[in-house]
């Protein structure tokens, strides 16, 4: 959950004040505790904010403690001057709240302080409303202030973020590489340009001894490892798991809080894919046990690894990397299928590694890969889904964000939908609230990614916080 800050405002008359500063404390005390419930960190104003030199002096009290988002709290009449002093000190994003009491004109002091703030340019959201209740046609009013929060926390863990590189452009893929200098306005991203060579290198380095033990753990819980004596040997397969030693030597030398790796065509003609280490380094485990899950793209997709690394904020899950490989229209359903990057958590997404394993098989990777290794095959369990993109268009970023369904069948035809692509890599059959023929005309890469969930309205929160347009797809 992310850390709220309130601050609630008072009339700057002092005999006005006096009179109204216990139903202020009131209806801050009912907010706070809804709010805590729900299981947010709150950080209260030290009182109400009835003179000028209150606005900044709270505002920097709030601020100090490094809130996520701040309330603005009308529960009465305000002066809106002194919104406009504690905005200044407020470096975050703002949110402002009034209640709804026909006696009590909160809802006056919301727009008059609203009105002001849009006159100087500074972006805020407004709520209204009794968060005790839930309003139908509103709806859960601390949940909506959840989902600002979280969205504000998700732009704001990027400012100061590393994204590491592991070598360029893959295949001429123009949608894979983003503008550092874009990057770091926009965001706040620094990108670490770092070759491939130091995977290879590293990874001949790696403890061999670490290197069997996970092997020999994959071959135990995994649904089957196929060997063929050619593309896919014991030592290939230690080969990539020591390629995934590697890039989390990289991760912690470099501060790396989100990557991704070119591959092809070097890696995959010469070395051994990267489909054991992508997939473990979004996994929230390893042999090892439970650790953190780090966004890891493939075809070293900066644009996609951005995607990822916000949706993972929002939902504390790993998240889904695929190519819109297939649309089976007989269907209206999806293959979304790429070589290696699924974590193998979304087979099962259980919280016990052996339950999700039981369901992953590790192949002999296919001819478009000459040197081999194992490739990480499942199927996605079914549930609902949250799929976006970060996408631009001509220059500018947009998020593209549609709900939707994973899907599974009987075991026959899961099978039989796999070989219509390729069975050996992972697959999920998706149902998309988007028609066919719009989503083709409009969606802006061959990647897409995806988490459990319905985390829509914290992206949309995400968009008016990053000043990205948001491009919404839906069947309606």
């Amino acid at each position: 959950m992310a850390r709220i800050g309130v601050i609630s405002f008072s009339d700057g008359r002092d005999y006005v004040h006096d009179g109204i500063a216990g139903f202020i404390g009131s209806t801050e005390d009912a907010l706070v505790a809804r709010l805590a419930d729900a299981g947010h960190d709150v950080v209260r104003g030290s009182e109400p904010v009835a003179t000028n030199a209150l606005a900044g002096s709270v505002a920097r009290e709030v601020a100090a403690q490094r809130v996520d988002l701040t309330v603005f709290h009308y529960a009465v009449w305000a002066f809106p001057h002194f919104s406009m002093l504690a905005a200044e000190a407020t470096p975050g994003p703002l949110l402002l709240l009034s209640n709804i009491d026909p006696v009590q004109p909160g809802m006056v002091g919301m727009l008059a302080a609203g009105g002001a703030l849009d006159q100087i340019g500074r972006r805020h959201r407004r709520l209204w409303g009794d968060p005790a209740h839930r309003d139908p046609a509103q709806g859960d009013l601390v949940a909506q202030i959840g989902s600002e929060a979280r969205a504000a926390h998700a732009v704001g863990a990027l400012r100061g973020s590393t994204f590491g590189r592991i070598g360029g452009r893959p295949m001429g893929m123009n949608t894979a590489v983003a503008a550092t200098d874009q990057w770091q306005r926009t965001f706040g991203i620094d990108v670490e340009e770092i070759d491939q060579w130091e995977i290879v290198r590293r990874s001949e380095l790696a403890d061999a001894g670490e290197a069997t033990k996970a092997r020999e753990w994959l071959e135990q819980h995994a649904g089957g490892v196929h060997y063929d004596g050619a593309k896919l040997t014991p030592e290939l397969l230690e080969r990539q798991i020591r390629s995934y030693l590697a890039m989390r030597e990289l991760i912690d030398d470099w501060r790396l809080d989100f990557s991704g790796i070119k591959g092809q065509p070097e890696l995959t003609a010469h070395f051994a894919t990267m489909d054991i280490a992508e997939a473990f380094l979004n996994d929230p485990y390893d042999w090892n046990g439970p650790k953190e899950p780090h966004v890891c793209a493939t075809e070293s997709d900066m644009d996609g690894a951005l995607t990822m690394q916000l949706l993972k904020q929002l939902s504390n899950t790993p998240v889904l990397f695929a190519d819109v490989r297939h649309y089976h229209a007989d269907r209206d359903i999806w293959d979304l299928c790429n070589s290696g990057q699924h974590a193998t958590w979304f087979a099962a997404r259980s919280d016990d590694p052996a339950e999700n394993l039981s369901r992953v098989n590790f192949y002999p990777e296919v001819f478009f890969f000459p040197a081999g290794g194992a490739s990480v095959q499942h199927l996605a369990a079914p549930g609902q889904m949250t799929l976006a993109r970060l996408t631009r268009d001509d220059g500018a970023y947009r998020m593209q964000l549609m709900a939707g369904e994973f899907e599974t069948y009987d075991d026959e035809t899961n099978e039989a939908l796999m070989r219509q692509s390729t069975f050996e890599w992972p697959h999920a059959f998706a149902r998309l609230d988007a028609r066919a023929e719009d989503f083709l005309s409009r969606f802006g890469a061959n990647h897409i990614h995806a988490v459990p969930g319905d985390v829509r309205d914290e992206m949309r929160a995400v968009c008016r916080l990053a000043g990205i347009t948001l491009d919404e797809f839906t069947r309606t």
